[in-house]
């Protein structure tokens, strides 16, 4: 089954307007009144519908930087993450257009400026999936101070499903694995050049998605220059380009890829 085109959107404003706009929902969420509001550190989670029957997703939520944490080998944030749930997509879409006008309207939104990162979905057989992914983006912008927009979302796509599953069912899992058998490897190359969202399609998540996996998962040195590599980000030290270090480290990358996913999993 294919993938549908992902209606995401991950956004970070720097100018100093949206910065103050962002501060000042923020400040609102905590003044508003909301039918539902729980705390999964660091997630403090405002919702204009009952999350009774949401516990695992809340659960999962306040495990999901731990997670993160421990998988990336990164120093844990202390920042606290807003999250804005909307029973309805009318209202989703009034509340977006109201404070943030000028950003294309998506199914889920995370937005950080100076202050606190936020995240933004509807109620949808998605939400769960949408509410994963777009916390994991704020878990990563709270940790490091730039995050590479391939690595940014194959990240995400990786933790956006739960636990038990992120290692052998995560949807692009059986893509991956016969193109592998077939030996088509996605360009790392071509992904580290995208800059701009609008260039990410099905194909690029999917891709994002395997490099990361094939970091975690795939050989000891391919984990390790990627923890190198996720150090010197943290340390704010210019940490060159990852496909040349991971070519550096592992000569036949290409053919470890391959290998990797032909063996992974079922």
């Amino acid at each position: 089954m294919k993938r549908p085109q992902p209606q995401r959107l991950s956004l970070q404003f720097v100018f100093l307007s949206t910065a103050i706009l962002v501060t000042l929902v923020a400040a609102q969420a905590c003044r508003a009144e909301w039918a539902d509001e729980r705390i999964a550190t660091p997630f403090v989670i405002h919702s204009d519908f009952s999350l009774q029957s949401y516990a695992p997703l809340i659960d999962q939520m306040g495990r999901l930087q731990k997670d993160i944490v421990e998988a990336l080998s990164i120093q844990q944030p202390q920042e606290e993450i807003h999250v804005f749930l909307f029973s309805k997509k009318e209202t989703y879409k009034r509340y977006m257009s109201h404070y943030f006008p000028k950003v294309p309207q998506r199914r889920a939104l995370f937005i950080k400026a100076r202050g606190p990162g936020m995240v933004f979905a509807y109620h949808s057989s998605e939400l769960d999936v949408d509410v994963r992914h777009e916390s994991t983006h704020a878990l990563l912008h709270a940790a490091l101070p730039v995050v590479p927009l391939w690595l940014d979302e194959g990240l995400a796509e990786y933790f956006e499903v739960p636990k038990e599953k992120r290692a052998a069912e995560n949807p692009h899992h059986s893509f991956i694995k016969w193109g592998a058998r077939f030996g088509h490897v996605p360009s790392l190359t071509k992904l580290e050049k995208i800059g701009d969202l609008r260039d990410m399609g099905k194909s690029e998540y999917r891709g994002a998605w395997a490099w990361t996996h094939f970091m975690l998962h795939g050989p000891e040195a391919a984990r390790d220059e990627f923890e190198r590599y996720l150090q010197d980000i943290e340390a704010s030290v210019p940490p060159g380009v990852l496909s040349q270090r991971l070519r550096r480290r592992i000569p036949d990358l290409e053919k470890q890829f391959s290998n990797h996913f032909k063996a992974w999993g079922g």
